[in-house]
């Protein structure tokens, strides 16, 4: 790189730098570090190119009770500015900026802010609160960077940061003296780049040297004519890697991203990025990630927490039924901070009501990242949740060891995770809470308006939704009534089945259709409501613009056009809008006939010249093909013939002068003709009756076999669930248990494992030299083992063992003069209970044998 800057500090480069610090900076990088972080921060700012256009803050875990030294060490590598933050510092570009000892730093419109650490002893996480504020100022101008350092802080911080689009970046571990920070920000899958820290600054001018082009949030983006299609094959690339469809997610969000992943690679438009997407599927997965980047910590939103705790879980649990199971669903979990949230809360409000009701507790948590899911399984997460859970509920629902906190057992058990897309997948059911907080803003409207029905349809009568801060129920206020608006949590309202429109999830793609200001396009017929006028209206005005009906197969009238009443007419009683019951009757046969003549062939079906009436028309019935909103149904056109009257006139003079009588008895047959059909139409009317009255019984059964088959769907999926969360836990098993073996076959210590009752449950291969223990002996008492050992006391040792929880230590010896150490101590499991006693056999017969060499020569010295 050029430029780079040695240190050097002549009289006249105060001035220089304080002319060069007055603009404003083209970003903001933040800087964390901690153990063997001066190095590295050494390292990076002697690679920083001066002047810069960009700002530094410097983050450093200090000593709380000294005078920091840092900015007057760090001003030796660098020409920039070096200074200690102060309060309402308004940051300027060429500038580094260090924070105080004991001391918590935030940004607010380009100034800095102190405060008085959140916690006042113990571990503080200034790095994290931070990054928080740096990223909620900034937006997609912050830069984050983690060095060297012990712990964790920073990687809460960093979910922000990517959150809102920011450049995040992490030292090495190899090249870091304490590799525990980048390493664990690494891990979390939150860094795009990672070098060791001299490099890190070309990286950063490498990843803005295009500046920022993503349009803010409350804009939509201005993607040129060929960039619609590119954006739209990018969708498509994504469905075919993952199974997952982004094309009815919010444009701005996919274009946020992408843009994104073009600054890593440096690449100057979309079409471009679509073909490296195209040819690299390692590069399809990490877009894959960053569209699935999820914002999560314990407890967000604290306010929403406490409104939970102290009223709607109460009001929920007041007239709960006993013994029944309180069923819940946290959707988009990511890594399971919200599901444990949720758990710990409902504890907390059990113990506080002690209803007299027993309950059962079940969370059901999905999220579309596999990788999330499989973390929030482990239920282990770094020390620096500390900032956001109570201390209480820490030694209450934590096992802390040395590298953070894991969910204790019981808290675990009551949470099934699984992976979902909540878009195609079947929801859950009969539940009593579902939470869906910040999801739906990545949504277009189309998919919010289809979830919220269908968080409707899971819920029980009175069950909770709780949705994010920027997140409403829409229009669907029939649906849901706001408990607490600022909270977003809303109870359930019980309606009638029959008004609910439920548009379930489904593995059938919608079409595409990404591109701004584009017409709509009809989606499959379950998922759009079918503009009937408009597209009859359509095919009307092409083909035909006479009197006519749009009817289903049944004859069910669905839309009417022109004047029908010479030709249908509504009779009396329940009104019955289909067109067999509405026909007149000159109409009624020669109808019937057509619309199943209709319904075998494409070709319309024309019956000419008939009498309704006075009237003389041409029936025509056409079954509709296209468009495929529309298929399946039938055209009735009713045409008026205009005969000459001349003409007519003329023929039946002809024809009453040689046919008179003939007529006359053609007109007696009609009339008989006429009267048996009126009979023969009865009889049909009648029987069409009974006939709807058994469509409409088929109708209401077919609905319930529908409800059913998605109650079906919805219970196979959390046996799904429940199966893949086993399958987990059997595979963890099978891990240890290998571990465990191999582990204690590679020692030569002999290891008996016995339980509370001192039965074997395990032993070592080299435990068998001792005693003579086969495979089968696992659950006999060590009392009926044979052994080597001149150890007659071991059963009340280790009896005493077990009662004292004191470990016992001795030297016996056995067979062949041989000396072992014998030590005998509690088996503790991870809940910290008692279940049983270790004893190990440590051979020491060399060590007797010197120790017996050296007490025979001894006195000769």
């Amino acid at each position: 790189m050029k430029n780079k800057i040695k240190i050097t500090k002549p009289s006249t480069a105060s001035d220089s730098r304080r002319l060069n610090a007055l603009k404003k900076p083209s970003n903001i990088v933040g800087i964390g570090a901690s153990a063997g972080g001066l190095e590295a921060l050494e390292d990076f700012f002697t690679q920083v190119q001066t002047p810069s256009d960009m700002a530094f803050v410097v983050i450093q875990h200090l000593d709380p009770s000294r005078t920091g030294i840092m900015a007057e060490l760090l001003q030796r590598t660098t020409q920039m500015i070096v200074k200690e933050a102060r309060n309402h510092m308004k940051v300027q570009g060429n500038c580094v900026y260090v924070i105080p000892p004991n001391k918590d730093l935030s940004i607010l419109h380009g100034s800095l802010f102190l405060f008085e650490p959140v916690l006042s002893c113990g571990l503080r996480l200034p790095i994290d609160f931070f990054f928080r504020s740096l990223a909620s100022d900034q937006r997609e101008h912050a830069v984050a960077v983690i060095l060297s350092g012990m712990g964790s802080d920073g990687t809460l911080g960093l979910h922000a940061i990517k959150q809102n689009a920011g450049l995040s970046l992490a030292q090495s571990p190899e090249f870091a003296k304490f590799a525990s920070m980048p390493q664990s920000a690494i891990n979390a899958e939150l860094i795009d780049i990672v070098a060791p820290a001299k490099e890190l600054p070309e990286h950063i001018l490498s990843g803005l040297k295009h500046g920022p082009r993503i349009a803010p949030k409350d804009i939509e983006p201005r993607l040129e004519i060929k960039s619609k299609s590119t954006l739209e094959q990018i969708v498509i690339i994504l469905r075919e890697r993952t199974g997952n469809d982004f094309s009815l997610y919010k444009k701005n969000t996919i274009y946020r991203r992408i843009e994104r992943r073009m600054d890593l690679h440096q690449l100057e438009n979309i079409a471009l990025y679509a073909r490296y997407l195209r040819e690299n599927p390692q590069e399809q997965d990490l877009l894959f990630k960053e569209l699935l980047i999820g914002v999560t910590h314990f407890f967000r939103d604290k306010d929403v927490w406490a409104q939970l705790k102290s009223s709607s879980l109460p009001a929920l649990l007041e007239n709960y039924p006993e013994g029944k199971e309180l069923r819940a669903w946290v959707t988009a979990c990511s890594t399971g901070e919200e599901a444990y949230s949720l758990a710990m809360t409902m504890m907390d409000v059990l113990d506080e009501l002690r209803p007299k009701a027993r309950f059962k507790l079940q969370i059901f948590a999905t999220d579309l990242d596999e990788d999330a899911i499989n973390i929030a399984r482990q239920g282990f997460y770094p020390a620096s949740i500390e900032a956001d859970i109570t201390p209480t509920q820490l030694a209450r629902y934590f096992i802390k060891d040395d590298r953070g906190y894991r969910i204790n057992k019981k808290i675990r058990d009551m949470i099934i995770f699984a992976p979902q897309n909540i878009i195609m997948d079947p929801p859950f059911t009969k539940l009593d809470i579902v939470t869906c907080r910040n999801l739906l803003i990545y949504l277009g409207p189309e998919l919010q308006k289809k979830l919220i029905p269908l968080f409707h349809y899971a819920l029980n009568s009175h069950g909770i939704l709780m949705l994010g801060n920027a997140e409403t129920i829409g229009n669907f206020t029939h649906l849901f009534l706001a408990l607490n608006d600022s909270a977003r949590i809303f109870t359930r309202i019980d309606i009638s089945k029959k008004r609910m429109d439920v548009d379930f999830p489904s593995r059938i793609f919608p079409v595409i259709s990404l591109i701004h200001n584009e017409p709509k396009r009809t989606r499959d017929m379950s998922k759009d409501i079918i503009n009937l006028q408009t597209q009859a209206d359509q095919i009307l005005l092409q083909n035909y613009s006479p009197a006519a009906v749009l009817v289903n197969a049944a004859g069910d009238i669905m839309y009417i056009n022109g004047r029908t009443g010479k030709y249908l007419e509504a009779s009396a009683g329940k009104a019955n809008w289909n067109i067999h019951v509405m026909a007149h009757e000159e109409l009624l046969m020669h109808l019937n006939l057509a619309m199943k003549k209709a319904q075998t062939q494409e070709a319309p079906v024309i019956i000419e010249n008939l009498m309704v009436g006075k009237e003389t028309i041409n029936l025509t019935v056409q079954a509709i093909a296209k468009p495929k909103a529309l298929m399946g149904l039938l055209m009735v056109v009713f045409t008026k013939v205009l005969t000459p009257t001349a003409q007519l006139g003329k023929k039946r003079g002809k024809a009453a002068e040689n046919n008179q009588l003939e007529l006359q008895h053609a007109r007696d047959e009609i009339e008989a003709t006429r009267e048996q059909m009126q009979a023969a139409q009865e009889e049909l009317r009648s029987t069409n009756e009974e006939l709807q009255s058994t469509n409409e019984e088929l109708q209401s059964t077919n609905e319930e076999l529908t409800t059913s088959k998605e109650e079906m769907q919805s219970m196979n999926e959390e046996l799904q669930t429940v199966n893949t969360e086993l399958q987990s836990k059997v595979d963890d098993l099978s891990w240890v248990n290998n571990d465990m073996k191999n582990l204690l076959n590679s020692t030569e210590i002999a290891t008996i494992f016995l339980d509370n009752g001192l039965r074997v449950r395990r032993f070592t291969n080299y435990a068998t030299h001792l005693f003579k223990l086969i495979p089968s002996d696992v659950g006999r008492p060590l009392s009926d083992i044979v052994t080597e050992l001149d150890y007659t006391s071991l059963q009340k040792d280790a009896r005493e063992v077990l009662d004292t929880l004191v470990f016992i230590e001795k030297e016996i010896t056995a067979s062949n003069n041989r000396w072992f150490r014998v030590r005998i101590m509690p088996y503790a499991t991870q809940e910290n209970v008692i279940d049983g006693v270790v004893i190990t056999f440590t051979d020491i017969s060399e060590a007797k044998l010197l120790e017996s060499q050296l007490r025979k020569i001894k006195p000769t010295i």
